[in-house]
């Protein structure tokens, strides 16, 4: 289920005055001009009619074209008309007059998701107890004896479901796609951010005189519902894995803005006459460049979670670390007996790690903020004002809260993907070393009785179908398998980015599934890691002495004292007498054993101790 804001009230979403225990209310109309008060009844019922309906409009579709075999993909990559000779106009009218809207389309946005997914949506209602199940699902449009409406592209004609908000190229391209059954709409951060482009897009186009205001101010009003309502995902309908470098999502986004910003005008969608996906909404842009620019922000949308996530992780093994800093234990090497150690210096090295890994995911996501924005079909900027790109790029680094910058070579950044390849290195980097920890803590869980059992983990659920009383370590083993994927995207990345050929890189769609699968499957992992396992690791404090005390290995504290040669007799020994090493150490009357005690204790075995008879280090 889709997590929504704060039900609260869009602040005068609600005419001042709005009738109460019969009386009249005092002023219907919005206080100001005439047509504040439209854009006023615009954003309240219009609105709120768009949301509630959305999830039919979309399809919900896990495959809306399926059932339907005419034509092959051919999404074509349009471009906006410009005006020649137009000069920038400063701040548009636009923003002033998409200000009140954002906002209160945000609300209305987040109001009616609410209502969708059946929580309440007003403020100080009380949360329920258990946390809601997201169930996967699965659903298709049946396009026999459905109501539809006709849409026209290069290939002819196709029947279209009359309220979705995609239209004819993306129903070809569902049709074309059914790879993976993954629509775009399952990455969240991704459909935000091609909202986010397009909205840049049309802010520079007016400010440059090419998209008139009235146009603009829709568009902009479109881009905000979607990037902000969640329902609105439902209808990104196209496999997330697909041929054409991206056109098919870049046309999805294209025709859903366009049948939203319809719908705000009251007309029906498909009315592309006064609002056209590709000489409006698409103006002075192709999609390599747009689709590229918004994979880049969604990636950095989307690692955000996952930092956040890692530091969470750390702090429990920080805390363990604390927690664990007296638990004297066995430390190993190649799975056979080292020197001693607390069990608090193992969790603390994980800490450490997992430190390291946000502080290189910081710095590699940088990269991301780059784009080609305004590069148009291969670099040259063709069909877009020579002033266009910048502005654009200014646009979305307002929108998205994010220092965005336009890359010095539009033709090197709109070919090159060198950037994912380090990205997608560094979430390997990762997804290997949080494996390597899920394993430590399986071995020093491994047990009970028969394994190291130095530690204990939460006991999530039953083990077995046949073993009663068995339990797994379920919890790190499907972070193994996480981590498994995340290294196996990599590769793909890789071969990916060497695929691509001359001035475009087709194969940037599975480049854009792959990292953002691996962002949000690490995030889930690592954060059901953190609260359904290391927080509720406990220690078997007897357990981890007892092998200590047992184990030859406590002879390397002694062989500074003893020597190599004594200290390898009495190894030799203990191995094969089964005996302890500091009762034959007593027994040959090597040390006293106030002695031995002083060497074995905790702080002796587990920090550097040696020193110096005299003189001074040189």
């Amino acid at each position: 289920m889709a997590k929504t804001a704060s039900g609260t009230k869009a602040k005068g979403s609600k005419a001042k005055g709005s009738k109460a225990k019969g009386s009249k209310a005092k002023g219907s109309k919005a206080k100001g001009s005439k047509a504040k008060g439209s854009k006023a009844e615009r954003s309240k019922a219009e609105r709120s009619r768009l949301e509630r309906s959305a999830g039919v409009a979309a399809g919900g579709e896990d495959a809306p074209g399926r059932q339907d075999t005419a034509g092959k993909a051919g999404s074509p990559d349009g471009t906006g008309k410009k005006a020649a000779g137009a000069k920038v106009k400063g701040k548009s009218a636009v923003k002033a007059g998409a200000k009140a809207a954002n906002k209160a389309a945000a609300k209305a946005g987040a109001i009616a998701a609410a209502e969708q997914a059946g929580r309440p949506a007003t403020p100080g209602t009380a949360a329920p107890q258990e946390e809601d199940l997201a169930v996967a699902t699965v659903r298709k449009v049946a396009m026999e004896g459905a109501k539809t409406r006709s849409e026209h592209d290069l290939l002819g004609d196709a029947e279209v479901p009359a309220d979705a908000l995609w239209g004819i190229h993306t129903k070809r391209a569902v049709a074309n796609f059914p790879i993976t059954g993954v629509p775009v709409g399952h990455y969240p951060d991704l459909v935000r951010a091609l909202a986010l482009v397009k909205q840049a897009a049309a802010r520079a186009n007016h400010r440059l005189g090419y998209l008139p205001a009235g146009k603009a101010a829709i568009i902009d009003e479109a881009c905000t519902l979607v990037a902000t309502g969640p329902v609105y995902a439902e209808s990104f309908v196209v496999d997330a894995i697909q041929g054409g470098a991206g056109t098919s999502t870049n046309m999805n986004v294209n025709e859903v803005i366009a049948n939203v910003g319809l719908r705000l005008m009251g007309r029906a969608p498909g009315d592309y006459a006064a609002l056209h996906p590709n000489d409006d909404v698409n103006m002075a842009q192709s999609t390599n460049d747009a689709y590229p620019t918004a994979l880049r922000l969604a990636v950095i949308f989307a690692t955000k979670p996952l930092v956040k996530a890692l530091d969470d992780l750390a702090y429990a093994f920080k805390s363990k670390a604390v927690e664990f800093a007296d638990v004297l234990k066995m430390g190993r090497t190649q799975l056979q007996d080292a020197v001693p150690m607390t069990l608090g210096q193992e969790f603390d090295g994980f800490h450490a790690t997992i430190k390291e890994d946000v502080a290189r995911l910081n710095e590699i996501v940088g990269l991301f903020r780059e784009v080609n924005l305004g590069a148009t079909a291969i670099g040259t900027g063709l069909n877009a004002d020579p002033r266009y790109a910048a502005l654009a790029v200014e646009e979305l680094s307002r929108l998205s809260g994010q220092p965005m910058v336009l890359a010095s070579n539009l033709i090197e950044a709109t070919s090159d993907l060198g950037a994912f390849v380090l990205f997608s290195g560094t979430l390997k980097r990762v997804a290997v070393k949080l494996s390597k920890i899920c394993n430590d803590l399986r071995l020093l869980s491994s047990g009970p009785r028969a394994g190291f059992g130095e530690i204990r983990l939460p006991a999530v659920q039953a083990g077995s179908s046949i073993m009663p009383g068995k339990v797994n370590p379920v919890i790190p083993e499907v972070v193994n398998q996480v981590a498994y994927m995340v290294i196996g995207h990599d590769l793909t990345v890789t071969l990916c980015a060497e695929g691509g050929q001359l001035q475009l890189n087709a194969f940037e769609p599975t480049i854009g599934y792959c990292v953002l699968s691996s962002l949000r499957m690490l995030s889930a992992a690592i954060d059901t890691l953190t609260k359904r396992c290391v927080e509720g690791i406990e220690a078997d404090r007897e357990r981890c002495r007892g092998l200590v005390q047992g184990s030859i290995g406590l002879v390397t504290a002694l062989a500074p004292t003893l020597g190599y040669e004594a200290s390898s007799r009495i190894a030799r020994r203990a191995l094969r007498e089964n005996r302890t090493v500091a009762e034959l150490v007593l027994e040959e009357g090597l040390l006293t054993e106030a002695q031995l005690n002083g060497l074995l204790e905790l702080e002796a075995m587990t920090h550097p101790t040696r020193r110096q008879k005299a003189g001074t280090v040189e």
